[in-house]
């Protein structure tokens, strides 16, 4: 401070007022120019104070080239190419989507006549039935979690039971409201909170995620006066808060991680909280590589610089509570940690729960009230919503209900054992493969492992693919990763079997693994300019509705 103070007594300020009063429009060009340089050398240094010099300058080189990039597609000529070319994959896409089924027909418009109740079974058999991927025999990563048949056919019970029901009109289905109530209740038990603890259910993780960011922002503006707020969170974080953060149109942080075990930097992230910052984020665990981040020290971080706390447990959901008990290390990541305001869980997945659920819990009601949207002055009534939705369907809920009453603790609990210990056995098989290595240091059910060169990562995945295994493909690092179901347990040898046999033929010969998805992922995480991956990603949801 004394260094500062001595250098501005130094300075001319008697002959800068005389320049400014002779010299008035100049003055105010210099006075911006100055103003400009200093807001983005703040902002260089920010970053570097975050990511380091080298990757600063990595991460500026990479927006510089997607900058020219992205002008030399406007070129005459050249854009033509490079936009023939993403048509050329985008048609791909759809083609191998939208793939003929000979003497099936489509339904294009309504039907004059209604069809009858065993045509419409009949075609919904058929569809049911068309080739995919073996998800009953547990070969594919995450996406179907499976409590049992028994299990299933309860639920779907309980969902035609509550078919009509929608949560918007507590007052016709009063007991759809404390079927939803008690949802919540239990959920929050799971995860130690209080009597002033509460939440509400969600259609997913995404939503669930989408609701705790707008609780912060509209407590910043309402509490702290942030009108332009931030949110700092881990690059391994569900790409909801991306979405979040576009939605509400608020800035967002990325944090790098560990590259040994893929926890957020702590001390990052801690340079990156600035006064408009409303919350921070910890996933346990996190979907690339099922790694829980150090939620005490971002409790402690978040007391500290007063801001929100979300803990991302959608895919830990029933699985982390339970831990401990199951005989594994125990990770706190629940409202026993002082800092957390906000958790997220979804129920539709290790709770066995119908798609379509999960559960975003709060502190207090305080915190439940930002997220909620209320309107008193519409001519329609007196207007007030919890979550995005108006209507909801009460069938999921009652699902969830009764997954979980069925259940019941010792049934998650088993559920958490055998699960966790085959994802254990699955990683202990890949260590032992001297091609191979697992990213990171998962925590629950989870693994994720690539591989060292010339053995390419994608080409085991197609290999795999040719075997029936359906994995997730990753980038930065470039990665597969293994999601344990309920369904994995039982083929755990089997894909460890598969996996040798992949990594033995990819590496027989490595360079005939160059195209397929070695070339397609290779490419996406090299090329400078994202908005080329933005089209063919937006082309391949187009396909999706393509009839």
């Amino acid at each position: 401070m004394t260094q500062v103070m001595s250098t501005l007594a130094k300075v001319d300020w008697q002959g800068m007022a005389v320049y400014t009063a002779k010299n008035p429009k100049q003055a105010f060009i210099n006075a911006a120019i100055a103003y400009v340089v200093f807001r983005q050398t703040l902002k260089m240094a920010k970053r570097v104070s975050i990511y380091g010099l080298r990757s600063t300058l990595s991460l500026l080189w990479k927006q510089i080239t997607g900058v020219a990039l992205r002008h030399i597609r406007r070129a005459p000529g050249t854009g033509i190419v490079v936009q023939r070319n993403i048509s050329k994959i985008v048609k791909e896409i759809e083609d191998s989507v939208n793939v003929a089924v000979p003497g099936e027909s489509k339904y294009l418009t309504v039907p004059e006549q209604g069809m009858s109740d065993d045509e419409i079974l009949a075609i919904l058999k058929r569809r049911q039935n068309e080739a995919g991927v073996d998800w009953k025999n547990g070969r594919v990563s995450g996406a179907v979690y499976h409590g049992g048949e028994e299990l299933v056919r309860l639920t779907n019970e309980a969902y035609a039971m509550y078919n009509l029901t929608n949560p918007l009109h507590p007052g016709v289905f009063p007991g759809l409201r404390r079927i939803e109530a008690e949802v919540v209740r239990m959920v929050l038990d799971l995860y130690n909170g209080d009597a002033d603890c509460c939440g509400t259910t969600t259609s997913g993780g995404t939503e669930s995620i989408i609701m705790a960011v707008r609780s912060h922002v509209v407590w910043g503006r309402e509490i702290r006066g942030i009108n332009n707020a931030n949110i700092v969170v881990p690059v391994t974080a569900h790409a909801a808060f991306d979405k979040a953060a576009e939605y509400f149109g608020i800035g967002i942080t990325h944090i790098p991680v560990d590259p040994l075990t893929q926890k957020v930097d702590v001390n990052a992230m801690r340079r990156a909280i600035d006064s408009d910052t409303v919350l921070i984020v910890g996933s346990s665990a996190t979907f690339p590589h099922g790694v829980a981040d150090d939620l005490e020290a971002l409790s402690q971080m978040a007391i500290k610089y007063k801001v929100g706390l979300h803990v991302d447990s959608c895919l830990g959901s029933f699985v982390m509570p339970f831990l401990k008990e199951a005989g594994f290390p125990e990770i706190v990541c629940d409202f026993r940690l002082p800092g957390v305001t906000s958790i997220s869980c979804d129920t539709h997945k290790y709770g066995f729960a119908p798609k379509g659920t999960s559960v975003v819990m709060y502190r207090n009601k305080q915190m439940r009230h930002y997220q909620y949207f209320t309107i008193s002055t519409w001519p329609g009534g007196i207007y007030a919503s919890p979550t995005i939705a108006g209507s909801r369907s009460g069938a999921v809920i009652a699902g969830c209900w009764a997954a979980m009453t069925k259940m019941g603790r010792n049934g998650y609990l088993q559920q958490c054992k055998d699960i966790v210990n085959c994802r254990i056995s699955i990683q202990k098989g890949i260590e032992q493969i001297p091609e191979l290595y697992v990213v990171g240091e998962p925590s629950s059910t989870v693994v994720a492992f690539s591989s060292h060169e010339p053995v390419g990562i994608f080409g085991i995945m197609d290999e795999m693919k040719k075997r029936g295994w359906d994995l997730s493909p990753l980038q930065y690092p470039s990665a597969l990763h293994l999601a344990c179901t309920r369904l994995t347990v039982p083929v755990a040898g089997e894909f460890l079997r598969d996996l040798s046999d992949s990594v033995a033929q990819v590496k027989a010969s490595p360079e005939s693994y160059n195209k397929g998805s070695q070339a397609i992922y290779g490419f996406a995480s090299t090329v400078p300019d994202t908005t080329i991956i933005d089209e063919v990603a937006q082309g391949f949801i187009d396909a999706l509705y393509a009839a």
